[in-house]
């Protein structure tokens, strides 16, 4: 899909130059309000199913379980991180995995290698040909990834028709705060044995 690679590119390069500093205050603000690494690294499952290390600004405690956000909850999120979440502004920094060929702006949002159901049911639709997105036609409509069949079976809906002006209306409506966004709203004990979580 040469269109969709030429198209991420012209858009996150530029915007890159905005969201660079933006990143490294909201860095520094994270590190000032809880112990640990301000950036979130996470494995996360690519084209090809081919694994990746996904960049966000860190949201949750440390010692958060590395899972899906609807199994954590709420309880987990730190202060700021609520408000960088709301806003979507933890996602900034996937613009590197945009520019490094690991994502695209607009795709299925990627899942956990442990999301096996979500996994099967991509795959039964050839999902996996495209690159994930830092935003996709799923979240925007408010279906997370506890509905693997439900999520799958919309994303291959909208990503087998010609989409490049619907692809504009997403990053749009996602920049807007459009879609529910957020499945980590059920307050659960944090488990302090694991790693770190953060949503999907």
């Amino acid at each position: 899909m040469p269109f969709q690679r030429l198209f991420d590119l012209l858009v996150a390069v530029p915007l890159a130059v905005v969201v660079l500093p933006v990143c490294l205050v909201l860095l520094v603000a994270i590190r000032l309000e809880t112990p640990g690494s301000p950036l979130f690294v996470q494995r996360r499952v690519g084209k090809g199913q081919a694994p990746f290390d996904m960049l966000k600004l860190r949201t949750m405690h440390t010692g958060t379980a590395n899972v899906a956000s609807h199994q954590v909850g709420a309880a987990s999120i730190t202060r700021l991180g609520a408000l960088l979440r709301r806003l979507k502004l933890d996602e900034l920094p996937q613009l590197w995995n945009v520019l490094a060929g690991h994502m695209s702006l607009v795709g299925p949002r990627p899942c956990l290698p442990g999301q096996t159901e979500l996994l099967e049911e991509r795959a039964s639709r050839g999902l996996f040909v495209l690159r994930p997105g830092v935003t996709g036609p799923a979240q925007i409509a408010g279906i997370d990834m506890s509905d693997p069949v439900r999520l799958a079976t919309y994303e291959a809906e909208y990503f087998t028709v010609d989409r490049p002006l619907g692809d504009v209306r997403l990053i749009v409506s996602t920049a807007l705060g459009g879609g529910r966004g957020d499945a980590a709203t059920v307050a659960k004990p944090r488990d302090s044995s694991s790693h770190d979580g953060d949503k999907a």
